[in-house]
């Protein structure tokens, strides 16, 4: 048998290499592997994924929805939106500065945020829809 590591010819049987020490391949014996696992044993994403599994999160919603009230966004946003307190109240503070010395982006913003926040289309700064 001929070791692998070094090159040298070894007798039938032998277990380990006579010329390095390293350990001989045995014959009709499967290869060791690692017993570690590749991967965790859990699976990456179930069939049935959990919602709402942090706290704020209401469990009639199937997906996460922010624990800020859309209605109290539309009232800032209809009375103050010129200001951008809505856009503070929900956490996007570099568009509320922006709206801020802007007038709600010459009005355009303040109209268009007025129509996103009816619908239920606005965003919290993480990118989940108000709750209602």
């Amino acid at each position: 048998m001929i070791c692998t590591k070094c090159g040298r010819d070894n007798p039938n049987g032998a277990t380990f290499c006579n010329g390095c020490g390293a350990p001989l391949p045995q014959p009709n014996t499967p290869p060791v592997y690692n017993a570690q696992p590749m991967y965790d044993s859990q699976p990456m994403y179930d069939s049935q994924p959990v919602y709402n599994a942090q706290p704020g999160y209401p469990a009639q919603y199937p997906y996460p929805i922010s624990p800020l009230n859309r209605w109290i966004a539309f009232l800032l946003c209809f009375f103050v939106g010129g200001l951008g307190v809505h856009r503070f109240y929900v956490g996007k503070i570099g568009t509320g500065v922006l709206y801020l010395f802007t007038a709600g982006l010459f009005g355009i913003g303040w109209l268009v945020d007025v129509i996103t926040i009816a619908c239920g289309s606005f965003t919290d700064s993480q990118g989940l829809p108000l709750k209602q």
